[in-house]
This record gives C-alpha cells, sequence and structure tokens, in this order.
C-alpha cells in the first residue's frame, strides 16, 4: 500500500468517524431545560422517538429542522406536565407507529418485524440447498480420466515438447 493511497484510507475513516459523531450533537444548548431531570427524560423520550423526515435517526440524533421542533415539543409538554407515554401518544396520533424508534408488536406493524427472520430463513434454506448440491457433486468434480487413446496422444506431444 503506498503513502498516498493509505494517507486516503485514514483520511476517509476520520471522515467517516466525524459523521458518525456530528448527529450526537444534534441538540443545542437553547433547546434544553434548566430542571436536569426534565432534560434526562426529555432525552429518553427523543432517543426513541424518530425524526419524520430523517431515515433512521431518532430526534436526538437528528440535525433537521422539523426534529428541531419536535424536540422542543416534547419539553414542552414536558414542562405542562405530561408524562413520557402520553407525550410519546402525542406523536404517534400525529405520525402514526413510525415515528417510534421501536413501533408495537400488531397486525401492521407484524411485517416489520417478521420480514427480517423470514428474509433470514429463506437465505439461511438457500444456503442449505447450495452446500448440499455442492457436497453431492464434489465427489463427481474435476475432469474425467483419460482414455487410452488419448493418454497416448498427450505422452506424445510431450515427446515432442521434450526434444530440442
Amino acid at each position: 500500500m503506498t503513502n498516498r493511497s493509505l494517507l486516503a484510507l485514514v483520511l476517509a475513516a476520520l471522515i467517516n468517524c466525524g459523521l458518525a459523531i456530528g448527529p450526537s450533537l444534534a441538540v443545542q444548548p437553547d433547546e434544553m431545560l434548566d430542571d436536569p431531570q426534565l432534560e434526562a427524560t426529555a432525552r429518553h423520550i427523543s432517543k426513541q422517538l424518530r425524526c419524520v423526515v430523517c431515515q433512521n435517526q431518532s430526534l436526538d440524533d437528528s440535525d433537521a429542522g422539523v426534529a428541531k421542533d419536535m424536540r422542543l415539543k416534547v419539553r414542552e409538554l414536558l414542562v405542562q406536565g405530561q408524562d413520557e407515554a402520553s407525550i410519546k401518544q402525542y406523536f404517534v396520533d400525529r405520525y402514526g407507529d413510525y415515528v417510534l424508534l421501536k413501533p408495537p408488536f400488531d397486525w401492521r406493524t407484524a411485517p416489520l418485524w417478521l420480514l427480517p427472520i423470514i428474509l433470514l430463513a429463506i437465505a439461511g434454506f438457500g444456503l442449505a440447498v447450495a452446500l448440499r448440491r455442492r457436497g453431492r457433486g464434489g465427489a463427481q468434480q474435476g475432469p474425467a480420466p483419460l482414455d487410452a487413446s488419448e493418454q497416448a496422444r498427450l505422452d506424445a506431444m510431450l515427446q515432442e515438447d521434450s526434444q530440442p
């Protein structure tokens, strides 16, 4: 590996780390509540709610404007005295179960929970079939042995090549 490619690899890793760390700083100081207990509760709730414009990011991790509005709404509802369950229900009523990073298991969300298991089972079945076919054909693989005339012809060719 050359120095240039090593430098590029290190630079790519640093950029990737920066992108991974950056979203965790999404909650701005002006959003935070003065009461540390309420702020901790707000952060706990925000980590369980999905940003509705981001792909698989919690409110706590998203820099999107709508995520900031949703974080502020969480804090506003906490200050009003609502508990975690009612705040989550507030967002579910507006955005559906999609807003929950861990949606409940029911008939509407069953595909979300079961599809990965089904796909894994199908992949495992396919792998087992492929390995079984490969195992059966293992003894038959390779070229067929030469018959007497082919062997004689090969020997003659090798004799011609070995003479100067």
